[in-house]
């Protein structure tokens, strides 16, 4: 299935108007400060882009970014201006092509930008398989990745590799495409099905399970939204198997507990968080107000006081006192816009 997958990326597809559904495209939805970035990355780094989610979390300036599956370079290039000439951004992929496209415009990106020394850097390997590079553990601040780890046949090595690398206190922060069931082996084995994002997606309850494992406890998920094929061979070998777009935010904390507990803590956003001045969205179940008294749960506290977020809030409370279960707390399927439209349940956590 590699060898399949480096083919799709390096040979079948020569740019976006390739793909043959709208999984591995993002939403034109974006802030107008990444539209700027964009508006500075090279015409064929651009053409060469198959994501299908915009990961760009919050509070960059001079972290160190590492891309899972970086392709032709495009989200390393709008990360590289967020971070700034202080911060750096490593993209990893395991297709020359690709790669041959995004080491072309590192100078090109660097005079765009300004930057006296450029600060991206593009290796070659697989994201299962990362200790190979020379990577020190506890060396990113922050981990990325644009619909690549669907692609990938051992999601649970990269889960695992990626806390390793983290920082403690970072956040693997990512875009991939999951479905509301398990996916039927034969479909997984079509090569057009797994290179369009699709077959290797993995049913949603089994991520979650995946991610705690790893190590990482209580995924956040920021957003979703439907996937629709608009294929109908394709549609028809899918059958009932309804697919998402959806982002998450996985911290690398080591106190997190598995369900959200109440310890009468509570936050107040300063507003200073860049691009964030009226609201901070932690997930899609907590948009935080400027000024205003913000209950929490145990693990959102950890979130915001154990993260480069720290400084951007006021904490009131404290451990002390445990009340039980957080009120409101529940479990419901992540996909909550979605699922609502579908007759579904729906519900927020926290």
């Amino acid at each position: 299935m590699k060898e399949q997958v480096q083919d799709y990326y390096g040979k079948v597809l020569q740019g976006s108007d390739d793909l043959q559904t709208n999984a591995c495209c993002t939403d034109d939805a974006m802030p107008r400060f990444m539209k700027k970035a964009l508006a500075n990355i090279h015409d064929e780094v651009l053409t060469r882009y198959y994501g299908c989610g915009l990961v760009c979390p919050e509070q960059l300036k001079g972290c160190r970014i590492l891309d899972l599956g970086s392709g032709s370079g495009r989200d390393c290039y709008a990360l590289a201006q967020l971070v700034g000439e202080e911060g750096s951004v490593v993209g990893v992929d395991m297709t020359d092509e690709q790669l041959e496209v995004a080491n072309r415009h590192i100078e090109y990106h660097r005079e765009k930008f300004g930057y006296a020394h450029a600060n991206t850097e593009f290796l070659k390997g697989e994201i299962e398989k990362l200790h190979e590079l020379d990577l020190p553990d506890n060396s990113f601040d922050i981990i990325v990745s644009n619909c690549v780890i669907n692609l990938s046949t051992d999601k649970e090595a990269v889960l695992r590799e990626a806390l390793r690398l983290l920082k403690p206190g970072g956040e693997l922060y990512f875009s991939d495409v999951y479905a509301d069931r398990r996916v039927p082996a034969e479909l997984v084995d079509d090569p057009v099905l797994y290179g369009e994002c699709l077959s290797g997606a993995l049913y949603w309850n089994d991520f979650l399970n995946l991610a705690k494992k790893a190590g990482f406890a209580d995924p956040r998920l920021v957003e979703d939204r439907p996937i629709t094929i608009d294929n109908s061979a394709i549609e028809e070998k899918v059958g009932h198997i309804r697919f998402f777009s959806a982002t998450y935010r996985l911290f690398k904390l080591e106190e997190l507990e598995s369900h959200c507990e109440e310890y009468g803590q509570a936050v107040i956003y300063k507003g200073t968080i860049d691009h964030r001045p009226e609201v901070f969205e932690l997930d899609g179940h907590h948009a935080i107000e400027r000024g205003k008294v913000f209950p929490v749960c145990g693990n959102t506290w950890r979130m915001l006081h154990d993260t480069r977020f720290k400084d951007h809030f006021e904490f009131i409370g404290s451990f002390d006192t445990h009340y039980g279960i957080f009120a409101g707390c529940g479990h419901d399927l992540p996909f909550t816009t979605a699922t609502a439209e579908a007759g579904g349940s729906s519900g927020g956590c926290c």
